[in-house]
């Protein structure tokens, strides 16, 4: 696999600047914090209210600000030309996730401190985080690539936001509608459903199936993007 760490630390900085200077990108980081700081002053302190701000996290600012940027790029015709570039496909990738994967950390790691959330285990849960945050830069990848322009790309990602981050909430209805079952297996639910058998007497499985998971659907969304990315060069 051809790396060039120069080319990644150029790609890194672009998305940077192109960040920094679209505010109705950028005004996306604060929705979570928001959400969280209200959380705390409500006093509830249950696991399922904790990872409500989680996930709409990984939503409004992974997925949705991956989205945006690659959108951007097309709307540019600059990615055409990135693609064009000596660059290879693991440069590109890796650079136009690298940007998405601090910030999501960044926010995710503010989210859990205004909330208040102390974790039983903090380094599987973490673990666990940034394999959800690979998933959904794969999602925002795949979305941004079928958008043309950054309007385009708000509205393409709107599924994700609106099901992703409340599956959990899904699951409290399947007694009555048994097909949310289905959401139990969503990436958002299994993070939920991890933390809450962290707090407690958890066994091997009650890790590795939500683990095993998430990594499920983070490589089905990688193929898919790295298979769409490649029709797009040849387009």
């Amino acid at each position: 696999m051809n790396i060039s760490m120069t080319r990644i630390q150029a790609i890194l900085m672009k998305d940077y600047k192109e960040f920094s200077r679209n505010y109705a990108v950028s005004v996306m980081v604060l929705m979570p914090l928001v959400m969280a700081f209200f959380i705390n002053k409500s006093g509830s302190t249950t696991i399922a209210a904790y990872f409500i701000t989680i996930n709409i996290a990984f939503s409004m600012v992974t997925a949705y600000v991956q989205c945006c940027l690659i959108a951007e790029e097309k709307e540019k015709n600059t990615l055409r030309s990135l693609m064009l570039s000596p660059a290879s496909l693991s440069d590109i990738l890796i650079g136009k996730s690298l940007f998405v994967l601090i910030l999501t950390m960044v926010v995710v790691a503010l989210t859990i401190y205004i909330v208040g959330y102390s974790p039983a285990n903090l380094f599987i849960l973490a673990i666990t985080l940034i394999l959800s945050t690979v998933f959904y830069i794969a999602i925002g990848t795949l979305c941004g690539l079928f958008a043309k322009t950054v309007m385009e790309g708000s509205l393409i990602i709107l599924p994700v936001i609106f099901i992703f981050p409340f599956g959990p909430s899904a699951l409290a209805f399947s007694s009555n509608f048994p097909i949310l079952k289905i959401a139990e297996w969503l990436p958002s639910s299994q993070l939920v459903l991890l933390a809450e058998s962290l707090e407690g007497t958890y066994t091997t499985m009650d890790v590795i199936i939500p683990i095993a998971t998430i990594i499920a659907w983070s490589l089905v969304a990688w193929i898919v993007t790295g298979f769409i990315y490649k029709k797009r060069m040849v387009d």
